[in-house]
């Protein structure tokens, strides 16, 4: 009677038992949610992101938090220092500086996004269009470009609001104007580095469209300095405004504006220090706070170069 040995099993690890789940794969985070965390291990960042944020709700919430109207005159009380009703005292008509500085803070913002909107879309079309196509395109843009970077920022937006008239809405798109050649420069710098990529020769080899192409794969790449120039035009957008109503060509009284109490203030700085330095406080920390933010986003997104505001 013979006997047969028993089949040895495959070696290897025992196998699982029906219903195990499967072991975690790790994930890995998309790239802004990467370049967000970094950013939010820098102080500074962090600081100045809890100061925007205050200036934007003051800006959205002004007249619910504003303790005075704008324009509630009281000439008994005119020219008062900070005290306990006044805590930033008042001005030569006897208005609450406090409630015109945080009334002036939508003026600011909504002055620096419309306008850093219009340089934005504008310049940014122009510089894809320069960069990509080349030719006579980028040359024609960017000689027009050179032209406006002849010009002080300043003087070229007071040369447009002489001719439009003044006000917020054509300071608006003075300012808009005068940065457009700053976001077609930094977009076409972009653009001429990430054209010549494989990704992008394949796709013109399969007979891609250039609107697909510049919109899949050009487009999405350029962004990083995008984003540190809007961070920087805020800032200078703001500072060009207070510059434009102080000089009378922006904001309109009855209207506040930290540039027009600025102006303002120009008679009473003897005799009211206040009147100047809390509007000149509110346009400092502002801009600083964006200077600051733009700073740490170049070094988070390591974008190199650029205009980086006028």
């Amino acid at each position: 009677m013979t006997t047969t040995a028993a089949p040895v099993p495959p070696a290897g690890p025992p196998a699982e038992p029906a219903g195990t789940p499967a072991a975690p794969t790790a994930t890995r985070r998309p790239s802004w949610q990467r370049s967000l965390g970094r950013l939010l291990l820098r102080p500074v960042a962090v600081a100045s992101l809890v100061v925007l944020t205050v200036v934007v709700v003051l800006a959205v919430a002004g007249p619910w938090v504003a303790p005075y109207g704008v324009n509630d005159v009281d000439v008994t009380r005119a020219l008062q220092p900070p005290g306990a009703e006044h805590w930033f005292g008042t001005d030569e008509l006897g208005r609450d500086v406090l409630s015109r500085v945080v009334l002036s803070a939508r003026v600011s913002m909504l002055v620096s996004l419309v306008s850093v909107s219009i340089a934005l879309v504008a310049g940014v079309g122009l510089g894809l269009v320069a960069g990509y196509f080349g030719g006579w395109l980028d040359t024609v843009i960017m000689r027009t470009a050179d032209v406006m970077f002849a010009f002080p920022v300043m003087l070229l937006a007071m040369a447009i609001v002489a001719i439009l008239g003044p006000g917020l809405t054509t300071a608006m798109i003075a300012i808009g104007v005068v940065y457009v050649p700053i976001f077609a420069r930094v977009t076409r710098a972009s653009v001429l580095s990430v054209r010549t990529e494989p990704y992008v020769r394949a796709s013109v080899s399969l007979g891609a469209r250039a609107g697909r192409i510049i919109r899949r794969h050009i487009l999405p790449n350029v962004t990083a300095p995008i984003i540190v120039q809007t961070s920087l035009s805020l800032a200078f957008a703001i500072l060009s405004e207070a510059a434009l109503s102080f000089l009378g060509l922006g904001v309109q009284p009855p209207d506040p504006s930290w540039g027009r109490m600025l102006y303002d203030a120009r008679a009473f700085l003897d005799q009211a220090w206040w009147m100047s330095v809390f509007p000149g406080l509110a346009v400092f920390v502002t801009v600083l706070s964006f200077n600051l933010l733009g700073d740490a986003l170049r070094d988070v997104l390591d974008v190199r170069g650029g205009d980086g505001g006028r």
